[in-house]
């Protein structure tokens, strides 16, 4: 095995300088074709070693391979973070200057686009030694500065916290792009594609998105809104600044029993969830009682119900997955508060079906 400093070469002074950069924004923004400018950009003018990671490329190809279906946003969840453990293991082999092990449990077709992704980079050696689930590094992984580019929609900020406290436990430079694209353009760059999304995902994504906000989130303050798809020389210069900026000033790791604070919030979290659920299907159940009264036509009462429970499960995903507009990090959200946002959505939908009677 490499010792970190033959890893790291000759003449290398000082750890490694590390960098995670978080590149969101809407399907079809542009943010493949903008990471692979960026990539070749940073190589080429600052001689860094640079790792774009598509979520596209590795997660959804992946999970058909072995599933044969369309992973539920549950699943895809414990995708992201099983993606997040990978770029962990090898994040621990560039800072220890040693190969990169397999985790004992991984999903084995993911790990074999991360993997491939490594290579295709020039970040481990294709002459690994696989057989024993352990992969060498490159002298560009290990050489100089290197910054990791995840590209994904990123729509939630809970999705981006992730990612941020990955930096904070490694002391990494962090920083996040957003590429805000218009969502006619996006629909159309969408329909273009050969493996279009529905139009209605968008949409909806583009409903939820949640754009960094630095003025409250004192986590995002590294953080850049570019326009898509001109990035002009202006905001290029502004994006060098930020990388520059989260390299030399990486994250601070906090001793301030994180796993406890954790713990807690998963309970909070947890509660609020069994009694959102509870209260919701109980109103769910009310209001079509009351359809069936005011002799709503049964036609008309199958489409209700299919989408007050579809505002349900949309309403309760939000939560699981942290959405700050009903759950918060600091765990002051009120479940009154949930129950009078699913009450507005609900009478919206209700009134139309209401009035189609007169």
């Amino acid at each position: 095995m490499k010792t970190g400093e033959d890893a790291r070469g000759e003449g290398s002074t000082g750890p490694q300088k590390l960098g995670l950069c978080v590149l969101c924004g809407l399907p079809a923004a542009g943010k493949s074709t903008f990471a692979r400018a960026l990539s070749h950009r940073l190589q080429q003018e600052r001689g860094w070693a640079v790792c774009v990671v598509a979520y596209d490329d590795v997660m959804p190809d992946a999970f058909l391979r072995e599933a044969s279906a369309r992973p539920l946003p549950s699943q895809w969840k414990l995708l992201r973070q099983e993606l997040l453990k990978y770029l962990e293991y090898f994040l621990m082999a560039v800072i220890n200057g040693c190969q990169m092990s397999a985790p004992p449990d991984r999903t084995e077709a993911m790990w074999e686009d991360f993997i491939t992704c490594l290579k295709d980079q020039n970040l481990i050696s294709s002459a690994a030694c696989e057989a024993q689930s352990c992969y060498l590094l490159t002298k560009t992984a290990v050489s100089g500065p290197l910054f990791l580019i995840l590209d994904d929609n990123f729509y939630y900020q809970s999705m981006r916290y992730e990612v941020y406290q990955l930096a904070r436990k490694y002391s990494l430079g962090f920083c996040q792009v957003f590429l805000d694209c218009s969502l006619e353009t996006c629909l159309q760059r969408n329909g273009q594609r050969p493996q279009a999304l529905p139009a209605e995902t968008i949409h909806l994504m583009g409903r939820k998105i949640e754009k960094p906000n630095p003025e409250k989130n004192a986590w995002e303050h590294n953080s850049l809104t570019i326009q898509s798809p001109a990035c002009s020389p202006e905001a290029s210069l502004k994006l060098t600044d930020l990388l520059l900026t989260a390299l030399e000033n990486p994250v601070k790791c906090v001793e301030d029993n994180v796993e406890q604070k954790e713990t807690d919030r998963i309970t909070c979290s947890t509660n609020i969830l069994h009694q959102a659920d509870q209260t919701l299907r109980r109103i769910v159940s009310q209001t079509m009682k009351e359809a069936k009264d005011a002799q709503v036509l049964p036609y008309n009462l199958k489409l209700l119900a299919e989408e007050l429970n579809k505002l349900k499960a949309e309403f309760l995903e939000d939560l699981r997955q942290g959405n700050k507009k009903y759950l918060c990090f600091q765990q002051t959200t009120d479940i009154a508060d949930v129950i009078s946002s699913f009450h507005y959505e609900k009478d919206n939908t209700v009134q139309k079906y209401f009035s189609k009677q007169h």
